[in-house]
Parts: C-alpha cells; structure tokens; sequence
C-alpha cells in the first residue's frame, strides 16, 4: 500500500472506531497526507525507504516537531523545535507520524487511567483498562489505526499495555534507542519502546532507532550473543505464579509446554530477588528520580491537583520529597545485591519467561483502589530497568475472550536473542479469507484488527464457490463449495474476498468467538494458493438469495442500493 493510501486508511479508521481517548493531539490530515505524497514520490524514484507505506504515532511524552508536548498535563504543554531522536529515525525510514497519544500522566503508572484527557479502554473490551502508562500508543496498533507507535517504559509501560491488548511490546535494552527529546520519568531507567501487531515490524523499528546519539557511544554497549545449541529457559516457581487472573496460570502453563515440545530446555528458578529488587522502583529512594524529573512543575501548579494534575501521580511524585542521600545509596547497594543474586539464579539459561503482567481489571476496579490495582500489574515488569535488562512482550492466545501475554526478558544487549527465542513460543501467523462483513470498511472488520490482523491484499476464489445473501443482522453472505458436477450458471469467475494475517494466537480467539452458521475451512484460490477462510454450513441457505453472479459481497451491496425504492 502506498504512503498516501494508507495515511488516508489511518484517519478513515480513527472515525469509524469512534476511540476518542487515544489521542491527545492530531496532525491536520492533509500536511500528514502532504508528508506521504513526498515519500512515495522517493520511493518511485528508487530511494530505500524500509518504513514506507507505515503510519505511527508517538506517545506524547516524547517531542514531535509540529506538535505540543504534554506529558498527559496541559500545564505542561511546550511545542518543541525539534524531533526527539527515536521519531526522527522513524521518520527518515519512511514512517509517517500521524498524531500524540493519551498516557498515564508523567507516564507514571500501569493502568492507562490517569490522564485529564480520559482513561484509554482496551482494545478488546471497553469495560476493562488498556495497561499503561502507554495506553494511547498501544491501543492505537492493536486497533489498526497505526502500524506501529512509540512509548516508554521504566516500570512495565512499554509491556503490560501490549499484554492487555494482544500486541507486541520491545523494550530494548537501556541506553540503546537515544531517550534526547523524551520527557524523564527516571531518567536513569527510562527506555524508548515499540508496539506493533508484528514481533518482526516491532524489531526493525527498534533497530532503525539503535544508533548512537551524538558523538559518544550508546550507554553500556555490548555485543548480542545469539542462542546457540539447546535454548535453556528460566521460568518462575510455583509460588511466584500465585495470584494470577482465572486461568492465566493454565495459559502460561500451556506456553512452556508448547515451548519443552519444541526442544527448549525448561528450568524452574526461584525469582524472589528479582521481585524484591521490582520493590525498589516505588517503595524505595528511585522514586524521588521522578520527583527530580517534574517535582517543581508540581509544586508550582499545586491548585491543579485534582483537575489537570492527577492526585495520584502527585501523590507518588510528591513523595520523593521526603527521601534523603542516605537511603538513596542504601537503596543502591541492595540493587547491586539483588542484581548479583538475580544474576547467579539465572547463570546457564538464556532468558526469563514469565507472564507479562498478573491481571486485567476493569476500570471501575481501578477507580475503586487506583494505588492497589496498579502495584498489582508491575510484578514481572518493575525490576527489568532497574537491573539493565532486555525485555519483550508478545501475545499468547487469550483466556476467557481476552488477550494473554508472555515476556521474555534478558541480559543487556540479548535484544536479538530474545526475539530469536519469542520466535520458539510457536504462535505462527494464519492467512484468513474474508468475503463479506469482515472486509476493509465493513461492520466487522474491528474483529479482525483487534485480533492483530493486518491485510494482505485483495484476492479471488477459484469459480467453485457459491455465494448467499443469508438473513442475518449485521447482513452477511455465506460462501460455500459448489458440488462436483454442479453447472455454473452464472458465469462469474470465483468471489472476490481480502486475505488477512493473523498471528496464531489471535486467531485462535477469533474463531472460539465465531458464531454458526459460519465455519473456517481450505479455499481455493485463482492464483493457486489454498488458505483458511470463512465458509458457511449448508443449513443455512435454506432461505437465503443466491449473489454469486455480483462477483463479491460489496459488489452485491451496490446493486442492492442502486435499486429503485418501491415508493
């Protein structure tokens, strides 16, 4: 797809989402579609461009030029001259930036909740928070507004937002994509993140953004040590696996099953360190890193807490105040022993698996108890930056209608590595038909995109197929295989439909939510390839009109409404 068709998809898609909270600031759609006529014009004339035909948006704590900064606070609102380094890498690669998302304000929180500019559902269930603190980022890719967007992360944010919403989350190692132009949280840990649908959409981006910020080197460099032989992987004990949602012990349960299948060595190991390490980042002297960060615009606009400054946020911030040098170093020498102890449990394995995040509440549980239901969400997260870990977020299948995540997490610099392992868990994509209101622009094409789907691209059956308008509500066609010696009467070369990719896991989701009379079989298709697709059991067309002659659903729904009006 060209740049300019798919900046035109992009803000189609923002309206017929109606998911107003995602955004805190738009580009005007015509200088974002100026922006991609140019780069298909340097495409056209041979320039290599590996992100063009991409749309992204940028958490907004993190500079665009064009466009204000706020952090999730109005009164922190500032209008930057320039790209912060990570967006303008993306952009140079051909990605088109289309607007600033809604974060936990000072992105300081899990929840994706704490923002004057609206709580962020999820993608799947408005009922139920995004995760956070890059909430607006997230939602935008698993909704398919965007094909990839930027957050941070230096508690979780940047991973439990891609858990809750079945997208990939790469936080890559500390110091590799430049934080220049990234409001701080904890300057020390923060980290530049990607989500996309696509684990290898999400890794180019992250290395398109891994260069060197200036003239000195990036921070702890290091060389990637690729797995060799038998992958060893880390897993928690049973008791660290206590207090997860119904079912999400199972689930994971399944994924190191799946994964000892495959060949990987699986090692229990005994995380507590690692955990009592994660407590340091809000129960300890790190928190006064925020304070440092944005504890003076606090204390000048004190009469705005509890409007544009979010009381909790304060609160947490506020609280850095009473924290003296003394603990600070304390502080700082029980994470070089926690580290050390960390390190040693894990000596031999090449990565941690653990759930991404412990549960996936509603946002009115949130609201009943904001501190509570957020401590609960950073218990495989928190302790990653703090020790100079590499770490990335991917889907694995859902639990009662709802995504499920895993993370792998590892040394500094095994970005690769881990990725290479993520690749191990099995989750394959599927090539899926769709021939009628799952099409681009139809009532249920959302169902597709919120389970990762991304379009492949218009296509044909083979002339063996029958297609019917069935009596349903949204109306929807049935596709069915003609009978080995059935005559074609109606002179149409096979149903146009659209081919759609899925990543295993979201598609299993979607066919458990199928409703009958439709049915996922082999199609044909006219150039030769055989994919799964929608098809319809034969007891449903009792009734139902026959459309094949129309060629498609869509073209049947225009002659439908070509029609003359019987008044």
């Amino acid at each position: 797809m060209s740049s300019t068709a798919r900046v035109s998809a992009a803000y189609r898609k923002m309206v017929d989402d109606d998911h107003p909270a995602i955004w805190i600031t738009l580009r005007p759609e015509a200088e974002a579609l100026a922006e991609a006529r140019e780069i298909d014009r340097r495409v056209a004339d041979g320039e290599h461009l590996p992100l063009a035909g991409l749309v992204a948006a940028v958490k907004d704590n993190i500079d665009v030029a064009g466009l204000p900064t706020t952090a999730g606070a109005r009164s922190y609102e500032y209008h930057p001259a320039a790209d912060a380094t990570a967006v303008a890498r993306l952009r140079a690669a051909g990605a088109v930036v289309i607007g600033k998302t809604n974060l936990d304000q000072f992105a300081t929180g899990l929840v994706g909740t704490r923002s004057p500019f609206g709580a962020v559902p999820n993608a799947w269930d408005r009922s139920r928070i995004s995760g956070g603190s890059s909430s607006g980022s997230a939602v935008a890719v698993a909704l398919g507004q965007v094909d990839l967007a930027l957050g941070t992360d230096t508690a979780g944010s940047g991973r439990v937002p891609a858990a809750l919403n079945g997208i990939v989350g790469v936080k890559p190692t500390r110091g590799l994509v430049p934080t220049t132009g990234v409001v701080p949280a904890c300057r020390s840990l923060d980290c530049v993140t990607v989500f996309a649908r696509r684990l290898d959409l999400a890794r180019l981006a992250a290395e398109i953004m891994a260069e060197p910020d200036g003239p000195g080197p990036p921070a702890n460099p290091g060389t990637p040590v690729p797995v060799a032989g038998v992958p060893r992987i880390a897993v928690p004990t049973r008791e660290h696996l206590d207090g997860l949602a119904p079912g999400w012990a199972e689930r994971f349960g399944e994924v190191v099953q799946g994964l000892r299948r495959c060949g990987v060595r699986i090692v229990e190991v005994d995380i507590a360190p690692l955990l009592e390490a994660a407590s340091l980042l809000y129960q300890g002297a790190f928190v006064a890193e925020r304070t440092a960060a944005v504890g003076d615009h606090l204390a000048g606009h004190a009469g705005l807490i509890g409007t544009d400054l979010d009381p909790t946020v304060a609160a947490i911030i506020n609280a850095g105040h009473q924290i003296g040098a003394v603990q600070v170093f304390r502080d700082q020498e029980k994470l070089e022993r926690l580290g050390q102890a960390g390190r040693e449990l894990l000596a031999g394995t090449d990565a941690l698996l653990t759930p991404t995040t412990t549960w996936h509440p509603t946002l009115a549980e949130v609201a009943a108890d904001p501190v509570g239901a957020n401590s609960r969400m950073g218990r495989y997260t928190n302790f990653a930056n703090l020790l100079d870990l590499a770490a990335l977020a991917v889907p694995a299948g859902a639990v009662n209608g709802l995504p499920f995540g895993v993370m792998l997490t590892g040394p500094a610099h095994s970005d690769q590595a881990l990725a290479a392992l993520a690749g191990r868990i099995g989750f394959d994509d599927v090539d899926l038909l769709v021939v009628g209101a799952h099409l681009s622009g139809q009532p249920l094409n959302g169902d597709l995109v919120r389970a990762g789907g991304s379009l492949v691209g218009a296509v044909r059956t083979t002339d063996a197929y029958r297609l019917y308008a069935l009596d349903t509500t949204p109306p929807k066609p049935g596709l069915v295989r003609a009978l080995p010696g059935e005559p074609d009467s109606t002179g149409t070369a096979g149903i146009a439909g659209e081919v759609w990719r899925l990543p295993a896991a979201g598609f299993g989701a979607f066919v458990a939510a199928l409703p009958r009379p439709m049915a996922i079989g082999r199609v044909d298709l006219d150039d030769g390839r055989q994919v799964s697709g929608f098809l319809c059991e034969p007891s449903a067309l009792a009734g139902a009109t026959e459309i094949t002659r129309h060629g498609g659903w869509l073209a049947h729904l225009d002659a439908v409404r070509s029609r003359p009006s019987s008044s």
